[in-house]
Formats: structure tokens, C-alpha cells, sequence
């Protein structure tokens, strides 16, 4: 295991955002090779590892550092700027170790969030609720077994410990495990291969007979039982909102330098450099209200979901649905927002700023890739129902 400077690792909750930015800046220097490359970031998951970065979200008494959502998306969102398939796997972490604490007994959650933050376990996903091959047989010995197969398991290759779902056969409810990912009978493919988000191992797994104990079953409350419980669908859709979001000031940021330091004035342009012209000048004025309308959304949600993570079980579905509200605008505008700029940075760049080696179509690869993980359309479907009828989005996994 590669060795950090003690400055890449976090000692404290109000080192984070210093921490990411220092491995935001490593994982730019290789951004352009790995997304030429794809497969396994193995030693860039390993620089998250030490960082201490994946302990962020655990309670101190666990052996974590407290943080709140805004500290582990902001986290997220500086990742993105640099590596949208690190920001991927690293907030699909959080958010699976969200899951065990919303399904899961406090006697469960507690003993892995424990583990995961002495031995620095990676999790991976193997959840995907629309993907119904998995099936699962519950076992007279008092276990289940765990058939079949999944896709888009992101971070699953090289990740200790795995969100799984499948199907029970009599009932046709969704349940979810937690699964040492070296459990024999599972089988992880390198087969994602996909125009963005290339190293997010976002590819198939077979289960063959897997056993899984009682223990490690998410039964109580379990998947979307209560108010409470059904908030984890919104944390997903927050942490690509703030994928997005990052995605798109890092797209911005290389057009600056580029327009900046390359790009020529056109020349009836009357001005002696591309940054003095009222065209472009106008371009970079849109992009800066889509993204300042964008951190001001997402700002909003992200205060929503802390209120509501902060109430508990308590939580109502009028508060739960409250969130969802939040949550759907601002992934609405991220998704207008990301797509838009990472397309339109060409217009300011110019014919050069397309030159293979420079990779810039890489933001809105990755960024179109993601934003098809759920329909934008049905988003607005919910925000319509609300603001012409009052009725909340109902809670599904994705929304």
C-alpha cells in the first residue's frame, strides 16, 4: 500500500475539505490517462483509504469523525472537479454505508461502522432494485442463499464489503445484504466499458449459491419501510447532484485556463484576445448563473436532508416528501446545468481545444453517462404533481 504524506491524511473533521482538495489535485495529474485507460483505479482507491476520508461519515464514538452530509458531499463535489469516477465510488461508500443505518438494526450498523473505519473497508454496489435476476431462498438451517446476476455494480472490484440486493421468490419483495465481497460464490466481471465514468468498475457480478447469514440480512426497518428509512433514495440523488455539479466547475475551470491561455480571437472579433470577446464573454456570464443558481439548490437540499436526517425515526412522510421536493429541483438543474457546460465549453474554447490528447469531451462523457442512471423527465413529472395538485413525489429508490 502506497505511503501518504501525513498532509493527505485527515485528522480532523475540519481537514476534509483540505484533504480532498491535495488528493483532487493528484488524481488530476492521471484524470486524462485513466479515462484513456479504464479498469480498476486501484491506486487512487488506495489513496482514499488512507486518507481516512472513508471514516467521514461514521460517529466519532464508531472511530469516524462526525461528518455531516455537506462535509461528505463537498467532498464528493471537489472529487468530481477532478475525477468524476473517484467522486462516483467514493460517495457510493457513504451512501452505502447510509443504507446499513437506515435498513439496518442499530446492533448491525454499529458493528460495521466500527470495522469500516478501523480496517478502512471499502463498500461496493451490488444493489441496483431494477435489476430483479437476483433471486434469494430462504434456508430451513436459518440463512439465505443469494442466485443470480447484477448490473452496474459500481465499485464493487476492490471494495471489502458489498450492498446487495435480491428478490424473494415467494413474496416478490426486494432484500438487501450486506456481503464480505471475497465471499465465496461471487464473481466480479471487468466488463464496464462505457463511453464515461470509466473507472467506476460499474460492470456485472454473479452470485452462485452465495450464503448469507440472518445477521447480515437488512430486515429491520428495512428497504423504505418508514418515513425515515426512505431517505436514502435522496442521498443518492444528492450525491449526483453534487457529481454534477462538480462536474461542471471542473469543466469550467479547464475552459477558463484554456480560453485564457490558448484560445485566438476571432478575427472579426475586433479585440486582440479571446477573452475580451463579447461572445465569449456573454457564454462564460451563462455558465456562471447556471452554476451559482445550481450551488444555491443545492445548497438547499442539502440543508433539507440534514433536517431530516437530524429528526430520525421521528421523521414524517410530509417531512420526508419535503426533501424529495428539494431534491428533485436542484437534480433538475444539475442535470440541465452539467450537460449544458460540459458541451458548450467548445463554443469557447475553439476548434483546437478538441485535440484527442486533451480529452475535454471527457466532462460531458462522464456527465452524460451519469445522468442517465434515472429519467430527468419523471423529476419533473413529481415537481408538476406538486405544484399544480400538492401531492408529494411518492418514495421510490429513485425518488
Amino acid at each position: 500500500m502506497n505511503v501518504l504524506k501525513q498532509s493527505h491524511h485527515i485528522r480532523s473533521l475540519s481537514d476534509a475539505t483540505t484533504v480532498a482538495q491535495l488528493l483532487s489535485q493528484q488524481f488530476a495529474l492521471t484524470a486524462i490517462e485513466r479515462d484513456r485507460a479504464g479498469g480498476t483505479p486501484k491506486y487512487e482507491r488506495d489513496l482514499i483509504r488512507q486518507s481516512g476520508l472513508l471514516s467521514l461519515s461514521i460517529p466519532a464514538e464508531l472511530g469516524g469523525f462526525s461528518g455531516r452530509w455537506q462535509d461528505v458531499l463537498d467532498v464528493v463535489r471537489i472529487f468530481a472537479q477532478a475525477d468524476s469516477s473517484l467522486a462516483h465510488v467514493f460517495a457510493f461508500h457513504h451512501l452505502h454505508l447510509a443504507t446499513i443505518r437506515l435498513f439496518g438494526s442499530p446492533t448491525q450498523w454499529h458493528n460495521w461502522f466500527k470495522l469500516t473505519a478501523e480496517k478502512s473497508w471499502f463498500w461496493g454496489n451490488a444493489l441496483n432494485p431494477l435489476d430483479k435476476r437476483t433471486t434469494v431462498k430462504y434456508q430451513d438451517q436459518g440463512w439465505y442463499e443469494f442466485s443470480g446476476k447484477k448490473s452496474f455494480c459500481s465499485g464493487a472490484i476492490d471494495s471489502e464489503m458489498l450492498i446487495a440486493s435480491a428478490v424473494d421468490e415467494p413474496s416478490g419483495k426486494l432484500l438487501i445484504a450486506a456481503i464480505p465481497t471475497a465471499r465465496s460464490g461471487i464473481t466480479l466481471y471487468h466488463d464496464w466499458d462505457n463511453i464515461g465514468q470509466r473507472q467506476t468498475d460499474s460492470g456485472s457480478a454473479i452470485f452462485e449459491r452465495v450464503r448469507v447469514e440472518e445477521k447480515d440480512m437488512l430486515l429491520n426497518p428495512g428497504p423504505l419501510s418508514t418515513p425515515f428509512a426512505s431517505l436514502r433514495p435522496l442521498i443518492a440523488q444528492l450525491i449526483f447532484i453534487n457529481m454534477f455539479l462538480g462536474i461542471a466547475e471542473g469543466a469550467f475551470a479547464e475552459a477558463k485556463h484554456y480560453t485564457q491561455n490558448e484560445t485566438r480571437a476571432w478575427f472579426l472579433s475586433d479585440v486582440e484576445h479571446a477573452n475580451e470577446d463579447p461572445y465569449t464573454l456573454r457564454h462564460y456570464g451563462e455558465f456562471w448563473l447556471q452554476l451559482e443558481s445550481l450551488r444555491l439548490l443545492n445548497q438547499h437540499a442539502i440543508a433539507k436532508l440534514q433536517a431530516a436526517w437530524d429528526i430520525g425515526e421521528s421523521l414524517t412522510a410530509d417531512q420526508r416528501g419535503e426533501v424529495s421536493l428539494a431534491v428533485a429541483t436542484a437534480k433538475v438543474a444539475a442535470t440541465r446545468t452539467s450537460l449544458d457546460i460540459t458541451s458548450r465549453i467548445f463554443e469557447v474554447t475553439g476548434a483546437r481545444a478538441t485535440h484527442a490528447a486533451l480529452r475535454l469531451d471527457r466532462f460531458w462523457r462522464n456527465v452524460r453517462t451519469q445522468t442517465l442512471h434515472d429519467p430527468v423527465e419523471y423529476k419533473l413529472k413529481d415537481l408538476g404533481d406538486w405544484a399544480l395538485n400538492d401531492r408529494y413525489p411518492k418514495a421510490s429508490f429513485y425518488s
